[in-house]
């Protein structure tokens, strides 16, 4: 299994990169806010999981190993492959996707393009038990709330869900600022 690829990245796409790993160019299919944030030349390091079909083998990376594990988790979601998995990820956070779990929200899943009710209650009930025993539900809720409020403002001034979250996404996890340290930091990524 490769866990993890560190390499030059000579080429991207919408949802993929192309790292030069020992002179060999590995296709990584990534989050948006990976690719967005990614520029040919750039040293990237991801956290990776191969898919293997039958007549294919993919790989995709994450920027953070939670994002990896959630994805592993949701592609064993009946219905759910990793193209689809990779669409969740690419527009949920995770905290906002533990937090939907927790509180049985699946019309937090309907955001994604390509997942209707009856997929988002697959994903609700398949995760709930795997997830709750590993949550301290407080500080998820917590961050949430702020990011809830700051998709709320960046939604109110006028940003499609998709841009509000891509841009909750590439605030740094370490970022304790308030709401209104949180919203520089999003309008920043827009300006950038």
């Amino acid at each position: 299994m490769i866990a993890s690829i560190k390499g030059e990245i000579i080429n991207k796409g919408e949802d993929y990169l192309v790292l030069q790993v020992g002179g060999v160019g590995l296709m990584v299919h990534a989050p948006e806010i990976v690719t967005l944030n990614s520029k040919t030349g750039d040293i990237a390091n991801l956290f990776t999981h191969l898919v293997v079909r039958e007549d294919n083998l993919s790989l995709y990376g994450f920027e953070y190993a939670e994002q990896c594990e959630m994805f592993k988790m949701l592609i064993r979601v009946n219905g759910i492959g990793p193209r689809t998995a990779l669409a969740v990820i690419s527009t949920l956070s995770t905290d906002m996707i533990y937090q939907a779990v927790i509180s049985n929200q699946p019309s937090i899943f309907s955001t994604v393009p390509g997942i209707g009710n009856k997929t988002s209650q697959k994903i609700i009930l398949y995760l709930q038990d795997r997830l709750k025993a590993s949550i301290d539900e407080g500080v998820i809720g917590t961050v949430h709330d702020i990011n809830s409020d700051l998709m709320d403002a960046l939604v109110g001034l006028g940003y499609s869900v998709i841009e509000a979250q891509t841009a909750i996404q590439s605030i740094p996890k370490d970022s304790q600022g308030d709401l209104e340290e949180r919203i520089r930091l999003a309008l920043r990524y827009f300006s950038a």
